[in-house]
């Protein structure tokens, strides 16, 4: 979205998918989006894009060279068209896949990665900006080389837009783990989080901490402000640390929300990636389902919600990437803020309330059901995933349920329990 041709509230949407590259057989990493983008742009031998697009979706690559990111080219005014423009991207990658022995491998991380042993950078066009990262952070970490996710973007006009926009994603982001977990797995054992994601990308700044804030996005509700408490500070903490100024602060905020003022949208960085995109899609119409009614003040006012505590939020979403969609919600102010009058209520059947409440108003979400009717009823994609590895903690085991996982996404399907 151009500063040019900002759209308003919920008029149009940008969603980014990545996936690990990894080998058909062995499912273990391999650092070759290069290869898969240049035999993608059938470019000359020696070149290697940073993104390819066909029709309309983009393939591109991401800091770390096992990593690929699917995305819809332009901003998308009906997400029910969505899942057939990512199903055609798939189908026509996999020729280059195939031809160079690998496969698209989904879930937000890598179950049995050694990031410190096996992660390479993009070493070609902007290379040098993942050279700067890697330089402050090391980026040979969980944190930085193993954390697939989805991104949404909504777009605001102006500051009342994202004054309503801002409060309302404050409150949706803690919810998101309870409908998208898929990562319960890293370094070969079950991890005691449902998105262990979520944990990683909660300590991976930590050398800079201004950089993700409380992950929950503050109470800021303009431009100004925005740019005087998040942007400022970021600028001034990474200037002694970066060379040169190809480090720009609106790319350095890694909150679970981000402001994009150039091009007016937020983006929402806390759902891990599905099996297939259909699920996600379900997922992302979900969630602007529940941000459009809080911004139109379905149960609550704009000024209500602005109020709740950033540290609240920040509990919330934490006990959430633990337990997902069996988190026990009893902050009764939050759940006010949806409707709810119970003293309690577990986080799968809040999401559960929301969906059925919402789908009979929205043609989008009531459309897109299928993938969710699953989550709602057999659980998170972490859930499902564990019931499927059950003991088989070996390497063996582990190859064969991520290998079930791998052919939802080749095959357009959902795990089933």
């Amino acid at each position: 979205m151009s500063a040019a041709s900002k759209r308003q509230l919920f008029e149009a949407f940008g969603v980014e998918l990545e996936y690990v590259i990894v080998d058909r057989e062995t499912l273990s990493v391999r650092s070759s989006a290069d290869r898969v983008l240049q035999s993608l742009s059938h470019a000359m031998p020696g070149h290697f894009p940073s993104d390819f697009s066909e029709r309309l979706c983009t393939w591109s690559n991401e800091l770390a060279l096992h990593v690929i990111e699917l995305k819809n080219t332009d901003p998308i005014a009906n997400l029910v068209r969505l899942p057939a423009q990512f199903e055609h991207a798939l189908r026509a990658i996999e020729p280059s896949l195939e031809k160079l022995g690998l496969r698209l491998l989904p879930t937000s991380m890598h179950p049995w990665m050694n990031p410190t042993k096996e992660t390479q950078l993009w070493p070609h066009e902007y290379g040098e900006i993942y050279k700067q990262y890697h330089h402050i952070f090391n980026c040979n970490s969980h944190g930085w080389a193993n954390v697939q996710s989805v991104h949404l973007n909504v777009p605001f006009d102006g500051d009342e837009q994202f004054a309503k926009l801002h409060a309302a994603v404050r409150l949706v982001l803690p919810l998101l783990p309870a409908l998208a977990a898929s990562s319960p797995i890293v370094d070969a054992q079950i991890s005691g989080w449902h998105s262990t994601r979520m944990k990683m990308y909660m300590a991976h700044c930590d050398r800079v901490p201004v950089m993700t804030g409380p992950i929950i996005p503050e109470p800021i509700f303009d431009e100004a402000t925005y740019r005087r408490e998040i942007f400022a500070p970021i600028a001034a903490a990474i200037k002694p640390l970066a060379t040169g100024d190809s480090l720009q602060c609106e790319f350095l905020n890694a909150r679970g929300a981000i402001a994009r003022f150039d091009r007016g949208s937020v983006e929402l960085r806390v759902m891990d990636v599905q099996e297939y995109p259909a699920a996600d899609v379900s997922i992302c119409a979900a969630v602007v389902a529940v941000l459009r009614a809080l911004t139109q003040q379905k149960w609550t006012s704009t000024e209500a919600q602005k109020q709740m505590p950033t540290d609240r939020l920040r509990a919330l979403l934490t006990e959430c990437s633990i337990r997902a969609e069996n988190t026990i919600i009893e902050d009764q102010e939050f759940l006010r803020q949806f409707g709810i009058s119970d003293h309690s209520i577990r986080s799968g059947d809040l999401w559960q309330h929301l969906v059925q409440t919402l789908r009979a108003e929205d043609p989008t979400l009531d459309s897109l059901m299928a993938p969710l009717t699953i989550i709602l009823e057999h659980g998170t994609l972490s859930t499902r995933m564990l019931n499927l590895i059950g003991d088989s903690l070996s390497p063996e085991g582990l190859l064969d349920a991520y290998d079930q996982v791998a052919d939802c996404l080749q095959q357009w399907q959902p795990l089933l329990p």
